[in-house]
């Protein structure tokens, strides 16, 4: 039985996973929303680029289209969450699978959507990266080889100059602007709501007794010099590197710490800044009997490489490859405690 996938945007996370929903074979693409009216109308292939070919599938920026669309998921990728339009897909009997939230949600973020897929007989789940993966489902599953745990941690090191999206580095992340502007912007915020999910759900999962509230602070270095990036040169006393921690508590102890490292290159930051010599990863740290620690690699893309981004790429793909698995599950929101083990699939010319 093919599952027939509609995505919603086509950003870089939405064209990487068109292109994984047209390799996978439990999958078949038959709609495409798209923001722009210029996109709208168009063969889905004419937006992959590289030569793809017609595909049969036109693009529309018409949301009573898709909602009337016979489709079984939906991949929902846009810049930022819309919990009406997700809530909207699900009672349209959708299943809906998502790298922007619902990582883990509490009760009050999760009951309207959770009314609105038992309405539509169908189910919500939150995938992705960072948040959701790397920051919660594998130091998850790296826990199990150890036991008596003390401290949990996932952290992302990521040089930010391959991230070809200025607009977002720039008025969102808050790159290239003062300290005091970038420390008052919404980006703590923004990442507070999928970060804090993945902090509590390694929590309860693991069983510690915290402090209810989740200590949330963020630090930033300036350039000292002027750094090439994807806005352009970010210039000395600008913004030029970020780091987000998410920490659980009991008493006075940490004992869950989500960090991410958000860097503008290595050099010329101020306080000096770098990755240490293992270069971009992400990497999980369990402490317990025994203490175990493993690096990722492969995620993130080199400054010079060709687009798209890796990670970006890899977030697309924990998406596609969650659908027939979401598709299967009972309604309601599910998480990855909920779900059987998934896997990537061979490549067509290997099956």
């Amino acid at each position: 039985m093919v599952l027939r996938v509609v995505q919603w945007a086509t950003g870089g996370v939405g064209i990487a996973a068109i292109k994984g929903v047209l390799e996978h074979p439990e999958l078949e693409l038959v709609g495409c929303w798209v923001h722009s009216d210029a996109k709208s109308g168009k063969d889905v292939g004419e937006l992959l680029g590289d030569g793809a070919g017609e595909l049969g599938v036109t693009a529309t920026n018409d949301v009573d289209a898709i909602l009337a669309l016979d489709a079984d998921a939906v991949i929902y990728a846009p810049l930022m969450p819309n919990p009406d339009e997700v809530a909207a897909l699900l009672r349209s009997g959708k299943n809906v699978v998502t790298p922007v939230g619902w990582f883990y949600p509490g009760e009050k973020e999760g009951a309207p959507l959770r009314e609105a897929a038992l309405a539509g007989n169908v189910t919500l789940h939150g995938t992705g990266i960072a948040p959701g993966g790397i920051s919660d489902k594998f130091p998850l599953m790296m826990s199990i080889m150890s036991t008596g745990l003390t401290f949990v941690r996932a952290e992302e090191f990521s040089d930010l100059r391959t991230y070809e999206a200025p607009d977002v580095l720039r008025y969102v992340m808050g790159f290239g602007d003062t300290p005091e502007k970038a420390l008052t912007g919404p980006m703590q915020k923004l990442l507070d709501g999928g970060f804090i999910q993945s902090v509590k759900m390694i929590v309860d999962k693991a069983g510690f007794n915290i402090d209810p509230k989740i200590r949330a602070r963020q630090e930033i270095a300036v350039a000292t010099a002027p750094i090439d990036s994807p806005m352009g040169a970010i210039e000395p006393g600008q913004v030029a590197a970020r780091k987000f921690h998410w920490e659980a508590l009991v008493g006075d102890e940490v004992v869950v710490r989500v960090t991410v490292n958000w860097f503008m290159g290595e050099e010329n930051l101020d306080p000096a800044w770098n990755f240490g010599p293992a270069g971009q990863r992400y990497e999980i740290e369990v402490k317990g009997n025994p203490d175990i620690t493993v690096s990722f690699k492969g995620f993130q893309s080199e400054f010079g490489d060709e687009p798209p981004e890796s990670g970006i790429v890899a977030t697309a793909a924990h998406c596609v490859n969650s659908v027939p698995a979401v598709c299967a599950a009972e309604p309601g929101i599910v998480t990855y405690l909920d779900l059987p083990l998934i896997s990537g699939r061979a490549a067509p010319h290997l099956r």
